[in-house]
């Protein structure tokens, strides 16, 4: 068990977003070098599309760990870019399916490569060990979170 006394200064900024937050700021900076003229909270969105298109939005607000408003508001923002566009279910009014348009299909590889540079100075100097350790440390954290919150 950690000396929660002692270890707070070094643990709280990590796990509060210190880091999320610098490597957002850096990730904006790198989308923006690739013309790209999305946040990183909208390249999150893309980023799932790419992988898995023509989802519901709340398939989105689980898989990014948003609240509905929230990604109706990403969402809404991505169509006015023309990144994404909302078609209604056939057999329930109620959800919304998103697709990616062409263009923001065609984007995929400059957000990529902005998100490749990212990392890789976020990562610096951190070997394979380091990066499991780190890795396996922040699931459990979310975790952790998650569980509390859905109990």
């Amino acid at each position: 068990m950690l000396d929660l006394d002692q270890d707070l200064d070094l643990i709280f900024p990590v796990i509060n977003g210190k880091v999320s937050m610098a490597i957002n700021r850096m990730m904006y900076r790198n989308l923006r070098k690739e013309g790209l003229e999305i946040t990183p909270e909208q390249w999150t969105v893309l980023a799932f599309l790419w992988r898995e298109d023509g989802v519901t939005q709340q398939t989105l607000c689980n898989s990014t760990f948003k609240d509905k408003p929230s990604m109706t508001r990403l969402i809404d923002n991505l169509v006015k870019q023309n990144l994404v566009y909302r078609n209604t279910s056939a057999t329930d009014r109620r959800s919304n399916y998103i697709y990616l348009t062409d263009f923001g299909k065609s984007i995929k590889d400059k957000a990529h490569k902005a998100v490749q540079l990212t990392m890789d100075s976020a990562l610096a100097g951190i070997d394979l060990e380091g990066l499991k350790q780190v890795r396996t440390l922040l699931m459990a954290v979310f975790g952790n979170i998650r569980e509390a919150l859905e109990g």
